[in-house]
């Protein structure tokens, strides 16, 4: 994915990211913490954001593991 591509996807919220995955928003504090879950995020300031593609990947790559 090139930088402009990736400038263009939408951003979520961790308490989205919550929400889609049906996990506490710590969970994803610690997971950003720890590394233990590889799901990128992004920090502007002091917000932490989530790439809508990454998170489908994340998603996509936690069924095939199944």
């Amino acid at each position: 994915m090139t930088q402009a591509s990736l400038a263009r996807q939408p951003l979520l919220t961790p308490e989205e990211v919550s929400a889609l995955l049906r996990v506490p928003t710590t969970t994803l504090a610690v997971w950003r913490s720890t590394g233990r879950v590889k799901l990128r995020f992004v920090k502007i300031g002091r917000l932490v954001r989530y790439l809508a593609a990454d998170v489908e990947a994340y998603i996509l790559g936690a069924l095939q593991a199944a």
